[in-house]
């Protein structure tokens, strides 16, 4: 036995209640006494069973911490708060935020984080599905709690990540709807009636997202080069607090009651009446006269990959010119009303466009041009990688002009089309198979019967007799 084992040694008794007892040293607190822990069975094999499994842990250095461990519901606060708020992108930290308080909270969040079991995660699961929400909903819930249960694993606050021992819902893909080339160009023809005409042939054209679109600055666009720098993206953040009473601040606005079942004030949400307000509620913070970050602002893409140059079409350059001096005018009228920005696209006082009136826009030029309705998504960046594999660019390429980190990702923006795949057949159908021969018609054959043909047949009878 080691010495290690030596002085942390276990003991097992009967005692007077009848149960038998197991007592385990796992170490030494931080204020100096023991760290001891208990089992306890009916039986002694079952509680021997029980001190070996806690000395196995203890001495592979893998027993969870000492003290009471925390709600599922405190550690996602702790967890959001002050570990993924030092990584995560502001969209993203409040896209957490919204589904722990809407989800994982009202679901599991009253479970103790060590005591937290598979079934819960599975019950949570079914029940968000009941309620209406999207596969790819309930597996981005699964995403965020696996992500904090994995860092509280670490931590050595529980033993295992009961996450992991669970199989999200399968998600379909959406079926993406490009433009063909024939509907690009009818959307840009009825786009070329507004002054955003070219925030329009970039979005189709070259397959930006929304937000680098409108995020676009002219101190990032190289017109001698030819080259596009997506250094930066428009986004709407969430406003917080810079008081340092949330909850009092926003006393005006909680609303700790359900809305009754005819409400009227919330008729036109697309998401219905929005939740009480809990107990403790601290959100309201664009009512806060200190208020912070919060708003449209310029932010860095995602990923490294996102910021890499992009040409742009020669064809582009003249109609990026003419955008340019028409803002420079816009710019003249608005006088003292112009807010600098730098960006590319802006209204007519200098500010950046609104995401939300920008995809309003979107869906009038869709009327405009009688096509169907479809995401934006699908009438930019996948119209873009759909028409770029039908001109014949190659996979590789289309990847780097829309900048993914992996061709997989490239392959889900291309859509195929059902009469390149009748060409393709066809070209191979002519490789393998010679052409077939024409099969000859009926024909009328005349005879002429020549002078030594008839001689021949003279000679023949004159035989015979």
């Amino acid at each position: 036995m080691s010495p290690r084992k030596s002085n942390l040694e276990s003991s097992i008794y009967l005692g007077d209640d009848g149960w038998w007892h197991g007592r385990v040293t796992m170490g030494v607190l931080a204020d100096g006494s023991p760290d001891r822990r208990h089992r306890m069975a009916r039986t002694e094999p079952a509680v021997r069973r029980k001190v070996k499994e806690l000395e196995k842990l203890r001495d592979e250095e893998r027993a969870t911490k000492a003290g009471r461990k925390p709600t599922v519901g405190q550690w996602m606060e702790t967890y959001l708060t002050d570990i993924a708020s030092l990584k995560l992108k502001p969209r993203s930290l409040d896209d957490y935020w919204s589904k722990t308080r809407n989800d994982i909270v009202p679901g599991v969040g009253k479970h103790r984080i060590d005591k937290l079991a598979p079934e819960h995660l599975e019950r949570m699961y079914r029940a968000m599905l009941d309620a209406g929400h999207a596969p790819s909903h309930v597996v981005k819930v699964h995403r965020i709690l696996s992500r904090a249960l994995k860092i509280a694993h670490r931590r050595r606050m529980i033993g295992e990540n009961v996450a992991t021992l669970v199989d999200p819902p399968s998600i379909e893909e959406t079926e993406t709807n490009p433009f063909t080339q024939e509907e690009a160009k009818t959307f840009l023809e009825a786009a070329a009636k507004r002054p955003t005409l070219m925030r329009w042939i970039v979005g189709v054209g070259m397959g930006f997202r929304q937000g680098e679109t409108l995020g676009l600055r002219w101190p990032y666009v190289d017109l001698q080069a030819e080259l596009f720098h997506p250094r930066w993206q428009l986004q709407r953040l969430t406003w917080r607090h810079g008081c340092k009473d949330a909850h009092a601040c926003g006393e005006r606005l909680h609303r700790f009651e359900s809305c009754p079942p005819d409400c009227a004030t919330h008729r036109g949400y697309k998401r219905g009446c929005p939740k009480p307000c809990a107990k403790t509620c601290v959100k309201h913070a664009s009512t806060c006269l200190d208020r912070k970050g919060g708003g449209l602002a310029f932010t860095r893409p995602k990923t490294k990959k996102s910021t890499n140059p992009v040409p742009i079409p020669p064809a582009f350059i003249p109609y990026l010119i003419a955008h340019k001096a028409q803002q420079d005018e816009m710019r003249e009228a608005a006088g003292e009303l112009w807010e600098e920005h730098q960006a590319v696209f802006t209204r007519p006082d200098g500010r950046p466009i609104d995401p939300r009136d920008d995809w309003e826009e979107f869906k009038e030029l869709l009327a405009e041009a009688g096509i169907d309705d479809r995401r934006l998504y699908d009438g930019s960046r996948h119209t873009a990688g759909t028409i770029l594999n039908e001109l014949g660019v190659d996979m590789p390429t289309i990847m780097e002009i829309l900048r993914h980190t992996q061709i997989s990702q490239t392959r889900r923006y291309v859509k195929g089309r059902s009469h390149l795949s009748k060409d393709a057949m066809r070209r191979m159908g002519d490789a393998f198979l010679p052409a077939p021969k024409p099969v000859p018609g009926p024909t009328t054959e005349t005879r002429t019967e020549t002078s030594g043909r008839r001689a021949a047949r003279a000679r023949a009878r004159r035989r015979i007799r």
